[in-house]
């Protein structure tokens, strides 16, 4: 097969890249990629409400990662339990942070209308939906309550972008793309 995720990122810019990371997602990895991206973060003396905007939407965004993802197709190159992707990029304003995973078909397209509805609503919608989960929701199996979603559209006040890209009858690419702006009050 010559899928190759990162096709996706050819017709992407390429400057102004902050990390760039494939591979297994576990706690390990994700307190590495958080401190480095703080770190780049301190470096380049980003505003310090932008610089936590960020960090809280990246733990968020890996949290999905490490909860959410469906297993690597067999015939998949990689055979990870937990394999994602992840970029952040600097961009005018703000900054873009884009994950990506498998999906099986089977949960598409429940994802495919969880985010739907989140863009379809108002920031003042995503707060009481928000609450409302925070209040009424059981944790999952996968540990969480259903607000991952919810929190980065919360806290970035920004649609989520999102695209699956068919990997086989049982699978597709899913990438979450996140705008992160200095702008937005949450």
């Amino acid at each position: 097969m010559s899928f190759n995720i990162e096709n996706y990122f050819s017709d992407q810019p390429k400057d102004n890249i902050i990390l760039h990371y494939k591979g297994n997602v576990d706690s390990d990895v994700i307190n590495h990629i958080l401190d480095s991206v703080e770190e780049k973060l301190v470096a380049v003396d980003e505003h310090p409400k932008l610089r936590k905007k960020v960090y809280n939407v990246l733990v968020e965004s890996l949290q999905n990662l490490y909860h959410h993802v469906d297993k690597v197709p067999d015939d998949y190159e990689d055979q990870i339990d937990k394999y994602g992707l992840l970029v952040v990029r600097r961009i005018e304003g703000g900054y873009k942070i884009v994950t990506g995973n498998f999906v099986q078909t089977e949960n598409k397209e429940k994802l495919e209308e969880k985010i739907k509805r989140i863009n379809r609503s108002s920031h003042e919608e995503i707060k009481e939906l928000y609450k409302f989960i925070l209040n009424h929701q059981r944790i999952s199996a996968k540990g969480g309550g259903g607000l991952g979603l919810v929190d980065i559209a919360r806290k970035t006040g920004n649609k989520l972008g999102y695209e699956f890209v068919g990997y086989d009858d049982n699978y597709s690419f899913f990438y979450l793309d996140i705008l992160v702006t200095e702008e937005k009050e949450n």
